[in-house]
Parts: structure tokens; sequence; C-alpha cells
């Protein structure tokens, strides 16, 4: 997937004069977030029930060391083969190799936002393997080479115009048609066909369970399913923050995660799969490998700050609660993960040298804090960010102050050190603001605070001051006594 954070800034304006986005943006937020809270009233104690799923991914990340060698050795002993990965050069390539080994002409995958972080299928489009992504809404962005929308509906947004025009291109759809079940089931017929043959599929992971070994999957769709149960060989690719302490806290965090997700008390479909088929199965893979992915994580996990990123369970309710993801939804945000989600992953995991814009579009409202099941602080984390990007800090990437930003600081800081400067500057701020108001707003100050201007306005600057105007104050106050 080409990376474009750094243009977060032009993606964010096309979007807001796109209609057709403006007008989706105003529907599917509040619906998920509905749904969402709904949801939530099933459990007898909401508030409890949130506050589990915070405490499981706390002790999670308090123990994670411990907790990924203990998946490690269950999971062998359940016959999975374990490959730690060091980052996605190693992840891919232990993958390629596979596939090359078994003569694997294709893979088809399912839940992948983790390889779509990896760039899995352009490393095996070079390596002469085809890569299908299975889920409807990945399958229909793969075919428009276009990133995920929302992370629940990664193609939600895309007018079934739009979709009938590339399946006919594909050859997916015979005869021309706008009827969505039509076209769901022109899509399945085309992967069931690769299902059929299958030798190799790819799955992300929900969560994985520390004292079973055990990788756990959900989906809506069954294509999970069969990407587990088809092939020969399974290959189950997870960020290694994703294991949790036993089963109970698995199926709590499912609860959470499904409510969160899509408003449902449960996924239509959820797999628990602890090694390959074993002898007397009728189902299941011949092999089962297990990618464990660090791409920089253990850099954030040894971070105190960073670390919190890593709690993060991929349910996208930031996003419905995001006032800046409601107004431009997720293309610009340039990666794998968006919203206030993407706002903490990426800039951990890519660093702050193109993602300047993307850190600094949040207003701080704390609405994402307030939702999130795994007890994200995100405008902490973004406070953060910005604070490390401003230092230039080399382990992530910061860029450093701007130096006519720096000198205007420095300048302010001056203005604000000496009563007589103070008036001087607030003066000469108020006649240059004369110049840029119309009716009672401020529209800018012509060079200064080009950034601020360019999408908000201020209220007029007043004549005087409260300092000078005080005596006025004064005297009608003395008067009336």
């Amino acid at each position: 997937m080409k990376v474009s954070t750094a243009r977060f800034r032009q993606t964010a304006l096309a979007e807001l004069a796109n209609a057709r986005t403006q007008k989706f943006l105003q529907i599917l937020p509040l619906r998920l977030s509905a749904r969402r809270q709904e949801a939530y009233g099933s459990f007898s104690d909401p508030e409890a029930a949130h506050r589990l799923g915070q405490a499981i991914r706390g002790e999670a990340l308090a123990r994670l060391p411990e907790l990924l060698e203990q998946f490690e050795r269950n999971a062998q002993a359940n016959g999975a083969k374990v490959f730690w990965a060091a980052d996605s050069r190693a992840a891919n390539g232990y993958i390629a190799d596979l596939a090359r080994a078994k003569g694997v002409r294709y893979v088809t995958k399912g839940k992948s936002m983790i390889t779509e972080e990896l760039g899995l299928n352009e490393h095996l489009a070079g390596c002469g393997i085809s890569a299908w992504e299975t889920d409807l809404g990945e399958f229909i962005a793969q075919l428009l080479e276009k990133p995920p929308f929302h992370i629940v509906g990664p193609a939600i947004n895309i007018p079934v115009e739009q979709i009938r025009d590339i399946f006919l291109a594909k050859g997916i759809l015979d005869q021309p048609t706008t009827d969505p079940v039509a076209l769901g089931k022109a899509a399945r017929r085309f992967l069931r066909d690769k299902f059929r043959d299958l030798q190799m599929g790819i799955t992300g992971v929900n969560i994985a369970v520390a004292e079973t070994g055990t990788v756990v999957n959900v989906e809506n769709e069954g294509n999970i399913r069969f990407n587990k149960s088809a092939p020969r060989t399974l290959v189950c690719v997870m960020s290694l923050e994703k294991v949790v302490p036993t089963l109970a806290d698995a199926l709590h965090l499912l609860r959470v995660l499904c409510r969160s997700a899509t408003g449902q008390a449960a996924g239509a479909y959820i797999s628990l799969d602890s090694g390959p088929r074993k002898n007397g199965e009728n189902d299941g893979p011949e092999e089962m490998h297990i990618v464990i992915l660090d791409n920089g994580r253990s850099a954030i996990y040894a971070n105190r700050h960073t670390r919190e990123a890593l709690r993060c369970i991929r349910c996208g309710a930031c996003l419905n609660a995001c006032p800046v993801y409601g107004k431009v939804g997720g293309y610009p945000y340039g990666w794998a993960y968006s919203g206030p989600m993407g706002q903490v992953l990426t800039p951990a995991l890519r660093g702050l040298a193109d993602a300047g814009d993307l850190i600094r579009a949040c207003t701080l409202c704390h609405r994402c804090k307030s939702i999130c099941p795994a007890g994200i602080d995100h405008p902490g984390l973004l406070l953060h960010y910005r604070y490390k990007d401003v230092q230039a800090d080399p382990l992530l990437a910061g860029r450093g102050a701007d130096p006519k930003e720096r000198l205007a600081h420095r300048l302010f800081a001056l203005a604000g050190s000496r009563y007589a400067y103070w008036r001087l500057f607030s003066r000469t701020l108020r006649l240059a603001g004369r110049f840029f108001t119309r009716g009672e707003m401020l529209h800018g100050l012509g060079p200064l605070g080009r950034g601020w201007f360019q999408s908000r306005d201020l209220p007029a600057l007043p004549k005087k001051s409260f300092h000078e105007r005080w005596p006025e104050i004064a005297a009608k106050h003395d008067h009336r006594l």
C-alpha cells in the first residue's frame, strides 16, 4: 500500500469538497455510534464491562514479553510453527519463501489489516504470486486500488456504479447491474472459485490467547473461515500486542470488540484455532504458521508514552466518535489505519517525518478517549507526538519547529516579558487587525497565522484593550455610587 500521510491536508480538502463523501459522513458515523450504544446496553453493567476491557488490555501490555513466550510455547505444542518477524521485510520474505516452497500460484487473504501495513500484496506480486482479498469491502478496495475508507467497511462509501464498472472491467460481472445483491453474488462466485483450489490462505489475528496458544478471528462474511479451512497451508499474521493472558479475557474482549465495531453482541462467525488439523479431523489446514510481527513495536513498547498505542484492538469506535474523521473520512490518513486509531499508531510505527498534519488534525475533544474499550489516551499521545516533533526527536524522526514559527514564539515571549512591550504589541496587532476585519469577524492577519485562518475565523479585535477601558468603567461605577 502506498503511504500518503504527508498529503493529509490536500486529501482532506478534496474530501471536504466531495459532496458524496460529505453526505455519506452525515449518516455512517452517527448510525454506527447509535448501534454501539444500543449494543452496550445489553451488558448488565455497561460501564463495568467497558472498564474490564481496558483492564485486560492494561494487564496484557504490562505482561507482554512473558505472555508472548507463553503463547509461543503453547502454539508450538499445538503443532503450529511460529516465526518472529523483526520487520515487514522479514515477514514478507518468510511468507513469500513459504509460498514458493509449496508451489503456490496465488493466495487468498482475510482480516488482513496487518498485511496492509506490511505491503504484502505488492511483495507477493513481485514474486509472481497473486494475492486476493476475500472480505467484500477489501476486495472492492483492492480492485480500485484505494485505501480503506473505514476499518469496518473498507469500501462502504463506494457507489454501486463504480463497483459495477470495476467488476465488468475485471471480468467478475457478465452483465451490467447496479443491484447490490447481484454484485455481491458475482464477487462470491469469483472468490469461491479461488477457494476451490486454494493451497495457501493468509489471515490476520484479532486476539491471541497465551494460556492455550489459540488465535481468534471474528467476522460477518465467512471468508476468514474459508481462508482457514480450505487450504493445506494457513498463515496467521499477528502484531505482537494482540496477545492476552486467558481465554476468558479473549471472550470478554470479543464482546466489547463486536459491540464497539458493528453494534453486534457477537460477530456472525468466530473462529478459534489451536494448531493445524489433527489426526482423525476432517477440516483445517495441514500446516499452520503464525508470524508474530514486531515492525517497530518493541521500540514503541520501550517508551512509556507510546506504549499506550499498543492497547488498540482495532474496533473502529474512535472513528465514529471523531469530529475530524466525521468530516474528512478515511482517505486523508494515508495508510492502513485511519481516524484517531491511525493518528496514534501511524506516527509510532512510521515516525513523524511525514505525519505533521496527521498528528495536528485533532481538536483534543477527548471523545475518542472516552469511547475506547481498550483505554487509549489518544489526546495525550497526540500532544506527546507534537512535542517530540517540535523537539526534533531522533527516535520518532521529528522534524523540528519551523524557523519562522520558532521566531514568532520568541517574539511573543519577549512581548509578554515587559508591560511596555506588551502594550506596543497589542496596539500594533489591533491596528493590523482592522485591515482584515469584515463585519464582526477577523479573517486573517496577513502572513501571520496563515495556518490558523486557513480554516477558521475569530471575533474582531476590540478597538481598546480591557486595561485601556478600565478607567472609563471605573469612572462610571464611581458615578453610580
